[in-house]
């Protein structure tokens, strides 16, 4: 409890911290990542949407394929700008992996040197040039 002469400590739903840190779009979409399981506070997991989180909790959460670690340094009054969203947390992520250096569709095609197989559209249509042929 507070002492004489200082403020309570606010607390705020979980729900709508995650709606106002903007780690989820809608209180609605908060709610369903808090009740997946998604998201522990403390450490122990949570399946509230109404639990109670303030300064000084830490949120690990999975949203958006990465494990996000945040320590709540306010639990926020409204859904306002980025930059306050920002305020309101302290991020302790671990660094994302590295990415691939081409996606998986790109890494599946084949580099075809020029002049070897099918003519490309292109191609064809310098050859239809040299020809005197087409428009």
């Amino acid at each position: 409890m507070a002492g004489p002469g200082e403020a309570p400590i606010r607390k705020e739903r979980l729900d709508r911290f995650l709606f106002f840190s903007r780690a989820v779009k809608s209180r609605t979409l908060a709610q369903k990542v808090i009740e997946a399981g998604a998201v522990r506070v403390n450490s122990e997991k949570t399946a509230r949407t109404d639990h109670k989180v303030g300064a000084g909790d830490v949120l690990t959460m999975s949203l958006h394929g990465r494990i996000l670690v945040w320590r709540i340094l306010d639990p926020g009054t409204r859904r306002g700008p980025a930059a306050e969203a920002q305020g309101l947390y302290e991020d302790l992520s671990p660094p994302a992996p590295p990415r691939p250096a081409l996606s998986p569709y790109d890494a599946a095609i084949a580099e075809r040197p020029p002049g070897a197989g099918r003519p490309t559209k292109k191609e064809r249509r310098g050859t239809d040039r040299l020809r005197g042929a087409g428009g």
